[in-house]
């Protein structure tokens, strides 16, 4: 009889300090809820129409693609008319979104998360004789730009009338190594830091 009663004296005992030590390190024994905060927000990636940059007086509306969250996201500006992306000559239009391409984001596409990975000095211009209808010729081959610069270039050249339709643009570089066809795709766009995809050219 002794026995039993000392039996339940110690498990008793170990109850006692099993829940003095949960106390001790701040379990709290209760269903309520604990809020810690709002979850942090994800930048907004998105522009006002008044927030882009440009003139004032015969703008146009132009299209770039831009960095914001790891991904490319396309960007919608007002520039000069020779920037025009719809009809013209296609070296003026690539020249002029490069130009776009190369300039800092304005205040509010900082705030808003955009970046841009295109670094100077860096110019575009017609294919060389024999190139297939429609190359853009960049003064550094184009596989010596960062990957992201690359992707941002090939995405806003294929969205625009300096592109080869297909999502796609024809691109090579100052020497006399033969151009690439490069594909904007989805993937790329989620991924501009990987290698643009390419696909065959004809003459």
């Amino acid at each position: 009889m002794r026995r039993r009663t000392i039996g339940r004296t110690a498990v008793t005992a170990g109850l006692v300090a099993l829940t003095a030590l949960a106390t001790g390190c701040g379990i709290r024994t209760t269903s309520v809820p604990v809020d810690a905060g709002a979850a942090p927000s994800r930048v907004p990636c998105s522009v006002t129409q008044e927030a882009t940059t440009g003139t004032a007086v015969q703008d146009v509306p132009v299209r770039v693609f831009l960095v914001c969250g790891s991904q490319l996201e396309a960007v919608d500006r007002r520039a000069l008319p020779e920037e025009k992306t719809a009809g013209g000559d296609p070296v003026r239009t690539a020249s002029g979104l490069l130009a776009q391409l190369l300039a800092e984001p304005s205040e509010s596409e900082q705030r808003a998360g955009f970046t841009t990975a295109v670094r100077g000095p860096l110019a575009v211009s017609g294919g060389h004789q024999g190139d297939p209808a429609g190359t853009l010729r960049l003064s550094r081959q184009p596989e010596d730009l960062a990957p992201t610069a690359l992707s941002q270039l090939v995405c806003t050249f294929a969205a625009s009338s300096a592109g080869a339709g297909g999502e796609t643009v024809v691109l090579g570089g100052p020497g006399a190594y033969a151009p690439k066809r490069y594909r904007c795709t989805t993937e790329l766009r989620e991924r501009p830091e990987s290698t643009p995809p390419t696909a065959p050219t004809t003459t």
